[in-house]
């Protein structure tokens, strides 16, 4: 807490030395050392994706201000809102992208309450003794008169090596005819087999969260720490951003976009298949 309060001190310090250009007119922007600054919140990160506050980030704009969503100031934002130090995302991609959220047919704005994004949470947890990697991928849901986050899935590498359940002729099975002997033959099962797994339906995917919160009730498992987070959208039409947090010198720094990707037919799909690490 202590480094994060002296980098943002740092920065602050920087700001306040450059001489501040802001607003060149209504809707206008002049980049500066101020317009830069790091995106020090997710919060701000939606703000600014949608041109609701000042360049300095002092002020909130609300619907009925005059420069509430300004196409100019979303322009100007979306140039700094991207991680341009290391990410792989061409210019021409990022142009196109920032054409199509700017339309003046049809803008595209981020929005908190809606679905469509996910958190990916890197955590440790001691598992039976052992320090484990655990990934949570979590989503908000409306919740009374209010909104709050919620554990959708959990990827956790033991609980994957639980089961292995066979396919083709290696799979074990109950005879069509088990019902004329009262089904007694389940001791197959669930006492001479090792995967019991083979028995179940072809749809068949086990349920992580659950076995995840049984292995917690059971203090198999005991949360450690956060390690990392990063944000998945969805909710720009035809697109996908990931955000990660960048902590490093200079102003392209704090929450950005990392990745961006223009979606085909079945690229959403896929995309969140790998998120959630489904096969």
């Amino acid at each position: 807490m202590r480094k994060t309060f002296l980098i943002f001190a740092f920065f602050i310090a920087i700001i306040s030395s450059v001489p501040g250009q802001g607003l060149g007119g209504p809707g206008t922007i002049k980049d500066d050392g101020r317009f830069a600054a790091s995106t020090k919140q997710l919060n701000q990160f939606f703000r600014r994706f949608n041109g609701e506050e000042s360049v300095d980030g002092n002020i909130r704009f609300y619907p009925g201000d005059s420069l509430y969503q300004n196409p100019a100031l979303r322009k100007g934002f979306l140039t700094i809102l991207f991680d341009n130090q290391t990410s792989g995302v061409s210019p021409e991609v990022k142009q196109k992208f920032t054409q199509f959220v700017l339309s003046d047919i049809y803008p595209q704005y981020l929005n908190f309450h809606r679905e469509g994004w996910y958190a990916e949470v890197d955590t440790e947890f001691i598992f039976k003794g052992k320090r484990e990697k655990v990934t949570l991928i979590m989503k908000i849901q409306a919740e009374r008169l209010g909104f709050e986050w919620v554990i959708d899935q959990v990827i956790f590498q033991p609980f994957k090596n639980l089961f292995n359940k066979p396919v083709g002729e290696a799979k074990d099975f109950l005879h069509p005819l088990s019902h004329e002997l009262g089904f007694m033959n389940l001791r197959r099962a669930f006492q001479d087999s090792k995967l019991p797994e083979s028995f179940t339906p072809n749809s068949y995917k086990p349920d992580y969260l659950s076995i995840f919160l049984y292995e917690m009730k059971q203090n198999n498992l005991r949360f450690d720490t956060v390690t990392g987070v990063k944000f998945h959208f969805f909710q720009i039409n035809g697109w996908y951003f990931e955000v990660n947090q960048f902590n490093r010198p200079g102003f392209n720094t704090g929450w950005l976009i990392s990745n961006l990707v223009q979606l085909g037919p079945g690229d959403k799909e896929t995309i969140l298949k790998y998120i959630y690490d489904q096969d």
